[in-house]
């Protein structure tokens, strides 16, 4: 199978890597010349066999929005666009309605892995026509963790449904992380009582209902740097956090929780906290988000 790849930064250059070395041909395109296959869009599009195959892995806002309407303008009846970013959910039906004036297929797909995917696989949601996602299934095949496909693959319904599940999904990982930098800041801050931080979350890695691969992570980061000295407590909000509150809202669903962890990015921005500290380091530890360096 011959896929086409647009966008070959943190996540794309690795999905494309994993691509290949499953047996799926990628041409990829990136604005980048020194990742790029090839030289523009449309020698993108020209290097497919029809019926083409097309992932999108940009930014989400006005830049996928970019990408689909020049897509748009280069694919034929029979083509399928993926956009595996992390778009809102309303999105995909104006992307799905502005491609199939042109009969040209779309798939949202809400994609967790972060720079870790490569290794690991990433995990994979799906909105989308039943023929469509079978038509592409050996790509996310490739993508998905080794295992039972039920464990990392999921088609969770029409078009919309697989970035609505990616919000939620990204909803419960920042209260998780609120959690686990919270416990931290706790413990940190009983220097009387408390003498070994990270050892403390290392001893948790086993045995324990906390264990989790964000807390493997955090306990990574703290090997890197045991007091987080390095790092700010800033911590940015990539959107799906707020879009999970604004559903809720819109659906009287009460996620106090979820809520909480969105205020506390907010608090980051106004005051440096270890809580943030714990936070930044975890989203750079799986997203590779970058993190704001303290003052030396």
């Amino acid at each position: 199978m011959h896929i086409g790849l647009v966008g070959l930064g943190k996540m794309g250059d690795n999905m494309r890597a994993r691509l290949r070395a499953n047996g799926i041909e990628v041409t990829g395109f990136d604005r980048n010349p020194a990742v790029t296959d090839v030289a523009s869009m449309a020698e993108l599009v020209a290097a497919l066999p029809a019926p083409r195959t097309v992932w999108v892995m940009v930014p989400a806002g006005a830049i996928t929005d970019a990408v689909i309407e020049e897509l748009d303008g280069l694919l034929e009846a029979g083509d399928l666009v993926i956009d595996g970013g992390n778009s809102r959910f309303t999105e995909d039906f104006k992307h799905a309605e502005l491609l199939g004036a042109h009969g040209i297929d779309y798939i949202d797909a809400g994609v967790s892995g972060g720079v870790w995917g490569r290794e690991n696989g990433y995990g994979l949601m799906v909105g989308g026509s039943a023929a469509q996602v079978e038509r592409v299934m050996p790509v996310f095949d490739a993508l998905r963790p080794e295992g039972p496909r039920e464990e990392g693959f999921v088609h969770v319904g029409e078009v919309g449904a697989g970035h609505y599940a990616k919000m939620v999904h990204n909803g419960i990982e920042y209260a998780l992380m609120q959690a686990y930098a919270e416990g931290y800041e706790l413990l940190d801050a009983r220097t009387d009582l408390i003498k070994d931080v990270p050892g403390t979350f290392k001893a948790w890695q086993r045995g324990t209902v906390v264990r989790s691969w964000l807390l493997e992570l955090l306990v990574r980061a703290l090997d890197e740097d045991a007091d987080l000295s390095d790092i700010e407590g800033y911590v940015d909000d990539s959107g799906e956090g707020r879009w999970t509150v604004e559903e809720a809202i819109a659906n009287a669903v009460p996620v106090p929780t979820i809520s909480a962890s969105i205020f506390a990015r907010f608090v980051s921005r106004q005051e440096d906290s270890p809580a943030m500290k714990a936070v930044a380091a975890l989203r750079n530890q799986f997203g590779g988000h970058e993190v704001k360096k303290a003052d030396s």
